[in-house]
């Protein structure tokens, strides 16, 4: 043991808190940080062992991969002398193996627990990372419910890297097998039947463990268990596990199926990825308390059958009787998915045909372009309809589709094309409209109404070119109600943000009303057929993602809660929806001077690289996903990843101070967002303004003392303020609707793009704007060039990214660098590449958007 005091690098031991047989684990702080870790130091008996460690060292390498919420963290590897340790988060709470001790888990805290494990093991495998050692004393649960997968020591890396075998103390021995002679690796009980026939297993591998994992949970006991390691592996091999009913265990009958589909001996009829049973998992919490599973009767001994009848038949009554009053409660039994895509990539629109069984959507499969497909729910087969490059906006009653040509994003979920229209029996598409972001036709099935951004502002139309509400904010999801007289849309008030709330307003003129509150993030709209409620996907603060509806009075409704994202696309007379399963993730990729290998330097589930210093050193990221939570976190990281990365606050992210001192933010917590000034060390947060301003878009200027912001004032159109970090009040120094954040080295220009998409230089100190003609519309200006003559730009959604040195003078650009991420599946934007003034540091972010396509139908 190490002693109380004992220092591993800048790691003081305070007390020992776990001991296997490799090694003992502590407590002990970072002297660095002031913050307690958790150290897994090798045993000294293996110090002097090549295959310990090579384990030790690998399972801090497959950690050190991962960043996932339900992933522990892996901090630092080090030694001191002949001492090898890792340092990692330090968790409070109890092993799975320790809860389950104290009996079976409820199925609805069971689901949470799995979905959270699903979820981490989908994040692994999709790092090319195969545990092989799941058991219940590798799951660890924090003291406010969050689940960690620990201990990596038998951990497979594929694609590439190393696959040789591991030892593990758990490991038993047998007769020689193609993997290594003499040895299996994992925990007997837990191992896949390809595991124990010496195969070297793969994902689907650690789905079987899992599935192990969560029949123990339920049940209080083994799935596989004999009196001896033999007859359990025997009995994995050729046994099927015991019925819930013969253990009078009752769960949920969509848990059992997933349970009993994860254990299937055949890999290829178990869950083919861990993001698909997490899917399923998610989907079922508002199943666990509503629907019993029983079982199935002609299996049964008989002296169960005259019990289990009489308990379905007051259990029948009850559901019914449960049913009727849910619903006249607003209330209903959760819904069932019928998935309709199989392919791997991005959809974004979905729409049913007029005769209510054909389905179109706009995908983008397998990295190629988008382009619009037909399906249906009786055939897992999509046609593509040869629109190349194009999506699909809407489809009439009269046979119609209103489709998006030369399709672009101009934002975060934004895409701007041009309008066109095309017989659904197919011909050549009637251009209408360029540049209109979202569309949906008039029940009469001729005209439509339009969703476009014109002078900084986005206006909905109908017909086109009456606007019937307009905002600095973004407008999505344009629908007609079935007769005509008004029209729904989403209300985004933040460009770049998907939080909202659902709008209505008469198509004959009239106020904008609001109809639900608004949501940290909401996606798709589509009207009831009666036109009495409208459908809506959002993340509800209170209960997770969901599928809800509205009436006309503001009265929602939850149709079924999940705990992954589901986008709604339409529902059809019947009362189906079509329904997407997302799975975003954003991540952020550094190229430093003299390598050529990138670096990965993602946190968490949605890392956004925001500022790079001017050394190239450290990297500003916000997280704004799942874990980042409801409001953005703020994460300051070395670019050389050596260091983990350190929370800030909360807020919008928006650039390092020259000193390195400072980050600003803009408060959400704040009506209207106030820019904040937060330390990277020692020091209290500090108020910038205090105004009636919309603060957006938060920058330094070279002399550290003052900021450049775009805001605008109640009622008129954004425009560039500077401000002293003093507090006295901000100035403008541009008209209004003119965007910019580039100051340059002498603090008296800033570059700046007006309503016409025209780049100028914007003088601080009054006067007349100065064209700047080398840069074009869409260009994003990064930073100006060392010596001030050039500028580097690049540009929102292109893959792959590109990084362009612009000559202001002269006009000329040249490639400065490109780059993208290795897989380019469900890529939906890649950079802007962020660089030092001499380029030889980048960083760059990308966003990555899976779907699957589902048809939801509920119980009659």
């Amino acid at each position: 043991m190490l002693p109380p005091g004992t220092t591993l690098g800048p790691y003081e031991i305070l007390a020992q808190i776990g001991a296997g047989g490799m090694g003992e684990v502590y407590r002990a702080l970072d002297t660095r940080l002031g913050r307690q870790v958790a150290v897994k130091v090798l045993s000294r008996s293996y110090t002097n062992d090549a295959e310990a460690t090579r384990r030790f060292e690998q399972e801090a390498r497959a950690a050190g991969m991962l960043n996932h919420p339900n992933i522990v963290s892996l901090y630092d590897i080090g030694s001191e002398g002949p001492i090898r340790y890792i340092v990692s988060e330090l968790l409070q709470g109890e092993s799975m193996r320790q809860r389950i001790r104290q009996g079976p888990i409820p199925a609805r805290k069971a689901v949470d627990y799995a979905v959270q494990v699903a979820r981490g093991l989908a994040a692994a495998h999709e790092k090319g990372i195969i545990h092989r050692d799941l058991k219940p004393e590798n799951l660890f649960i924090t003291r406010d419910g969050q689940v960690k997968i620990l201990d990596f020591g038998l951990v497979k890396l594929i694609g590439g890297h190393h696959e040789g075998p591991a030892v593990d103390e758990h490991a038993i021995t047998l007769a020689g097998t193609p993997t290594e002679p003499g040895r299996l690796l994992g925990t007997v009980g837990y191992m896949a039947p390809e595991q124990i026939r010496g195969q070297s297993g793969d994902h689907r591998s650690d789905l079987f463990a899992f599935g192990a994992i969560l029949f123990e949970m339920v049940s209080g006991r083994q799935a596989f268990r004999g009196d001896s390691p033999i007859e359990t592996l025997n009995s994995i091999l050729k046994d099927e596990p015991p019925e819930f009913y013969e253990l009078d265990v009752r769960i949920p009958s969509a848990l059992e199926r997933v349970i009993r589909h994860c254990l299937e001996k055949n890999p290829d009829e178990r869950f083919q990825s861990a993001r698909d049973l997490a899917f399923d998992i998610g989907a079922m919490s508002g199943l666990t308390s509503q629907v019993i599973s029983y079982p199935r009767l002609l299996r049964m001994r008989a002296r169960h059958v005259l019990r289990l009848l009489a308990f379905a038949a007051i259990a029948t009554l009850a559901l019914g009787a449960a049913y009727w009053f849910g619903t006249r409660r607003g209330q209903a039994p959760p819904p069932t998915f019928q998935r309709l895509t199989f392919r791997g990539g991005t959809l974004l629109n979905a729409r049913f045909g007029p005769d209510g069984q054909t389905i179109f959507y706009g995908a983008r499969w397998g990295g190629n372009p988008v382009a619009v497909y037909t399906a249906r729910p009786d055939s897992p087969e999509s046609r593509d309809l040869g629109f190349s490059g194009a999506d699909l906006l809407a489809v009439s009653t009269t046979g119609q589709l209103a489709i998006s040509l030369r399709r672009h994003p101009i934002g975060y979920l934004r895409y701007s094309g041009t309008l066109a229209r095309v017989p659904i029996t197919g011909g050549a598409p009637r251009e209408v409209l360029d540049d209109v972001e979202a569309a949906d036709w008039h029940p009469d099935g001729e005209q439509l109404a339009i969703v476009r951004m014109i002078g900084g502002r986005s206006r909905v139309e109908f017909p086109i070119g009456k606007v019937l509400y307009s905002t600095v904010g973004w407008i999505s999801h344009p629908r007609f109600r079935p007769d005509g007289k008004s029209l729904a849309f989403i209300d985004h008030p933040f460009l770049n943000d998907d939080r909202g709330a659902v709008a209505l307003v008469p198509v004959k003129g009239g106020e904008k009303r609001a109809l639900t509150p608004e949501y940290q993030a909401i996606e798709g709209l589509a009207w009831s057929a009666d036109g009495d409620r409208l459908w809506f996907g959002a993340d509800r603060n209170d209960s997770g993602r969901s599928i809800s509806t509205v009436d006309l009075r503001g009265h929602s409704r939850v149709i079924t809660n999940g705990t992954d994202a589901l986008w709604l696309h339409d529902v059809d007379r019947e009362g189906r929806a079509l329904v997407s399963h997302q799975s975003v993730r954003a991540g952020i990729m550094a190229i430093l001077p003299g390598e050529t290998k990138e670096r990965d330097l993602s946190w968490l589930d949605y890392s956004v690289a925001r500022d790079l210093s001017a050394d190239g050193k450290t990297v500003l990221f916000s997280e704004s996903g799942e874990a980042g939570g409801s409001i953005f976190g703020i994460y300051t990281r070395s670019t050389d990843g050596s260091t983990p990365a350190i929370r800030l606050g909360e807020g919008t992210t928006e650039g390092l101070s020259p000193d390195g001192k400072w980050v600003l933010s803009i408060s959400r917590n704040q009506q209207p967002p106030q820019v904040m000034m937060l330390p990277i060390g020692a020091g209290q947060p500090r108020a910038i303004t205090r105004d009636r301003i919309n603060h957006r878009n938060a920058r330094w200027f070279p002399d550290g003392r003052h900021i450049l912001f775009q805001g605008n004032e109640p009622g008129k159109g954004p425009r560039l303020w500077v401000q002293a970090i003093d507090g006295t009040p901000p100035r403008a120094i541009s008209p209004e609707n003119v965007s910019g954040h580039l100051v340059t080295a002498d603090g008296r220009r800033v570059l700046g793009r007006d309503a016409e998409r025209q780049w100028h230089f914007y003088p601080v100190d009054g006067g007349q704007p100065e064209p700047v003609p080398a840069l074009h519309g869409p260009d994003v200006p990064i930073r100006f060039t060392s010596d001030g003559r050039s500028v580097y730009v690049g540009s929102f959604g292109r893959v792959p990214a590109v990084l362009y040195k612009v000559d202001l003078a002269t006009g000329r650009r040249e490639v400065a660098r490109e780059a993208m991420p290795a897989d380019p599946s469900g890529l939906i934007n890649v950079g802007p590449i962020l660089t030092t003034a001499d380029g030889s540091t980048a960083i760059y972010s990308y966003t990555r958007l899976l779907s699957d396509l589902y048809l939801m139908d509920r119980p009659r």
